[in-house]
């Protein structure tokens, strides 16, 4: 269990991921914001700088490469570390273009998710 417990925001526009990102990681004693996609992604992002973001690849009215590039323009909150959740293998190298940190692919494995968020937190 982290020591500090870190701020994490989850932004996907699926419930059920949300709600089971959530569980991983509120269980592992963490902070979990959450967001229905990257539009209030980023307002939660630039109203409570998480420590961390994870986010969906595909979502509708703002997917997860553009929350990257919008994050990743905005001098105030770059350097918050982000995990994106994709079923793409081939994104991956389309978000280490635009400074995405991290991946896991879905169907996501809770104890892959634990481990590359920890990895991240402690980097950042």
């Amino acid at each position: 269990m982290p020591s500090v417990s870190a701020t994490i925001l989850v932004v996907d526009d699926d419930p059920n991921i949300r709600e089971a990102l959530v569980i991983h990681l509120r269980n592992a004693g963490y902070q979990v914001q959450t967001a229905k996609d990257g539009i209030e992604g980023g307002h939660a992002i630039l109203k409570s700088h998480p420590d961390l973001v994870i986010t969906d690849a595909q979502m509708p009215h703002m997917d997860g490469f553009e929350l990257v590039e919008a994050l990743r323009s905005d001098a105030s909150v770059a350097s918050i570390p982000v995990i994106m959740l994709t079923s793409e293998a081939d994104w991956q190298e389309r978000g280490s273009k635009i400074g995405v940190n991290g991946y896991v692919t879905k169907p996501v494995r809770a104890d892959r998710l634990l481990s590359i968020v920890a990895e991240h937190l402690k980097r950042a």
